[in-house]
């Protein structure tokens, strides 16, 4: 096709692939430095999540609420579909993950997690506190969804995207790069700026190499880990994000 094209038989490779460079390029962002998908502060998340409800059919609140659990938990979109009224310890706010929600041949199905066990997330209560949706931890049916569509289907990041608009707001906001799994991306560099322990982030995060998680560290805390250099001391509060608290190993 390319050479039809310096031929002059065609105008245009139909099969040409396009924004290539784009995707490797955010790719290769995750891989090295997820710190550079992370949403800069909490007023930013609220901006976010506010507009991607104004986009929605009937305003539904609930997918405000998804971004912003996702963005103050560190989980994935198919672990907060996943969630139970019951998984939710609302005495000491922990959050057992369990389960997440895939697609599979025929719909959604749930399964367990990414790394094949249960993990503890603690769902800090801050400055400004996270927005907690009221009605379903009244529900009495422990088995209940915390998050739901608007007609009560399972949700996925597909549905979480095209129910919202999800990539016209975020262009029309400036981060034509956010995807939703950047969310998780953003909780673990806020959790990491405020001072959380590395090894209380790879819990919280369910990776399975120490490696992965020290990426979301700030370049400075890294370099202070390296052997021959002193630990500097960090701080158990980000200083740039107020609602940020360092949860309890």
């Amino acid at each position: 096709m390319e050479q039809a094209v310096r031929d002059g038989i065609i105008k245009v490779n139909p099969a040409r692939v396009t924004g290539w460079q784009r995707l490797y390029k955010q790719a290769e962002d995750e891989l090295l430095d997820p710190r550079a998908l992370a949403l800069p502060d909490w007023e930013t998340l609220v901006t976010l999540a506010d507009a991607l409800v104004a986009a929605s059919h009937d305003e539904y609140r609930g997918w405000g609420d998804v971004v912003i659990f996702a963005a103050c938990t560190a989980a994935r979109i198919g672990e907060i579909s996943g969630c139970r009224v019951g998984d939710i310890d609302t005495t000491q706010w922990i959050w057992t993950v369990r389960r997440q929600t895939t697609p599979a041949p025929g719909g959604l199905t749930d399964k367990g997690t990414k790394g094949k066990r249960a993990r503890k997330v603690p769902i800090e209560r801050g400055d400004p506190p996270p927005r907690r949706p009221a009605h379903p931890v009244r529900r009495p049916n422990p088995d209940a969804r915390l998050f739901t569509g608007p007609r009560g289907g399972r949700i996925s990041t597909a549905v979480l995207r095209d129910a919202t608009h999800w990539d016209d707001v975020v262009t029309k906001l400036g981060y034509e790069h956010l995807r939703r799994h950047d969310l998780r991306h953003t909780a673990l560099t806020w959790f990491a700026d405020a001072g959380v322990p590395v090894h209380v982030l790879r819990r919280i995060a369910g990776h399975g190499s120490l490696t992965t998680t020290q990426r979301y560290l700030h370049p400075d805390v890294r370099r202070s880990r390296q052997p021959g250099r002193r630990s500097r001391p960090t701080s158990a509060r980000c200083a740039h994000h107020a609602h940020c608290r360092a949860p309890s190993s």
